[in-house]
């Protein structure tokens, strides 16, 4: 019999932030990097988005890029002692509806996954704090002893999320139909097209806006905006996006 998935996206869908910046910030504490990396680059950007003058994807590609290049040279075990600290320090900071929809589909038997956009040693730590089926994240590619090569295989634009879901169709026969997909920008947005169920949490000004172009998606997706201690459920067929 065809089993039923949730699919989850991690930087701001469960997680309130990125956690890719969280460990960027550790690795700078230990001297693995150059701080001037952070107030040069990223953080210029950051306050742009910060101040709502910029785009959060641009933001993030930024952050990839820099924290790409940085890690260079630096031991995996180095970044998955990192990613393992910011889990346990920072692994509650969550979205309480996502949350509570993890649990939802556990207790219901379904297949909990999460497909980000994060460095793959993140998302199995987070995967392995809540207890998911099984993960994809962005590939760091490392060489024959362990280092960073500052080659990647992404898993942030909906390409690779739409091929991740499909080769885990295949491992778990997944019906897509009776399945859930949670995301926030537009690179889940093949994610959301593929099942039945998507639903989009606190989504980005873009993908609002391809959402109000597309009829099909309209009809079926959620629409979920957490503020303090309260969630909104949005009508999809009802966007004023400014």
């Amino acid at each position: 019999m065809k089993r039923t998935a949730a699919f989850f996206d991690i930087d701001g869908t469960l997680y309130r932030e990125g956690l890719i910046t969280e460990v960027f910030k550790k690795i700078i504490r230990y001297d693995l990097v150059d701080e001037n990396l952070w107030h040069d680059e990223v953080k210029p950007a950051f306050m742009k988005y910060d101040r709502r003058q910029g785009e959060y994807d641009d933001y993030l590609l930024k952050m990839v890029d820099i924290y790409k290049n940085g890690i260079v040279g630096i031991s995996q075990e180095h970044i998955k002692h990192i990613a393992d600290i910011v889990i346990r320090q920072k692994g509650e900071r969550v979205y309480t509806f996502t949350r509570d929809e993890i649990l939802r589909h556990k207790k219901e038997g379904h297949l909990v996954i999460a497909v980000s956009g994060s460095p793959l040693e993140l998302v199995e730590a987070m995967a392995k704090k809540y207890n998911f089926d099984d993960c994809k994240g962005t590939v760091y590619k490392i060489d024959d002893k362990g280092y960073y090569t500052g080659e990647i295989i992404p898993m942030w634009d909906h390409e690779s999320k739409r091929k991740a879901l499909n080769e885990l169709k295949e491992r778990y026969d997944i019906d897509f139909e009776s399945s859930y997909a949670y995301g926030d920008t537009t690179g889940d947005l093949d994610m959301f097209n593929l099942v039945g169920h998507p639903y989009a949490i606190n989504p980005t000004h873009e993908l609002l806006d391809k959402i109000s172009l597309s009829k099909p998606l309209k009809d079926k997706i959620n629409i979920i905006v957490e503020r303090k201690n309260v969630i909104y459920h949005l009508d999809p067929n009802n966007i004023n996006i400014n």
